[in-house]
């Protein structure tokens, strides 16, 4: 992946998981390098654990926000149904990084469906890449589960063409100064598990 290069990122995830805050600090690096950058949200019924989606846009000039599909570079998804979800927007080259949490959605809790097997074997097979963690199983992650998504911001870094100071230098101007810290060590853990 080239600097300046145009790259569409999908962030997906369920209200209250950190997808807008992702986005933010994508778009902020992004910026950062000097590059046009186009971000858009999209919720449903976010506020009761429904999906939410970020888009954000990369390149020498961007001229709309919301990525079509099948056009996606990286897919990133905090939840694995969430990643099963937007899939169709990804290319087949490209890259999905998911949290294996599973959050049950209404359908699913009411009992009206069953929450799918095999998602990742499905995913597996439609992508270049697939990146699967655990990420609540991940330290400092344990300690609070809401840095799930500077974990999996921290694996992105390593596959994005930009310096780790840099990633963390976006962070500080980001995030609540009280939960800079914790972040970063979180960016941090999923920045050495992606090495490995």
């Amino acid at each position: 992946m080239n600097k300046g290069a145009k790259t569409d990122i999908l962030i997906a995830g369920v209200g209250g998981q950190g997808t807008i805050l992702t986005g933010r600090v994508i778009a902020a690096l992004a910026i950062a390098e000097g590059l046009d950058v186009k971000t858009a949200e999209t919720h449903g019924m976010a506020q009761r654990g429904g999906s939410v989606i970020t888009h954000v846009r990369i390149g020498e000039k961007v001229y709309s926000p919301l990525i079509p599909a099948g056009d996606g570079d990286i897919l990133i998804s905090f939840e694995k149904l969430e990643a099963l979800r937007w899939l169709p927007f990804l290319s087949p080259a490209g890259t999905v990084i998911v949290n294996t949490q599973e959050l049950e959605p209404l359908p699913v809790l009411t009992g009206q469906i069953e929450y799918p097997d095999q998602i990742l074997e499905e995913i597996k097979g439609k992508v270049a890449r697939l990146i699967a963690v655990d990420a609540l199983s991940m330290e400092p992650v344990t300690k609070n589960p809401r840095m799930v998504n500077t974990f999996l911001l921290g694996i992105l870094a390593r596959i994005m063409p930009y310096a780790k100071e840099k990633w963390l230098k976006v962070m500080e101007e980001e995030i609540k100064a009280k939960l800079v810290d914790i972040n970063k060590l979180s960016f941090e853990a999923g920045w050495k598990y992606a090495a490995n």
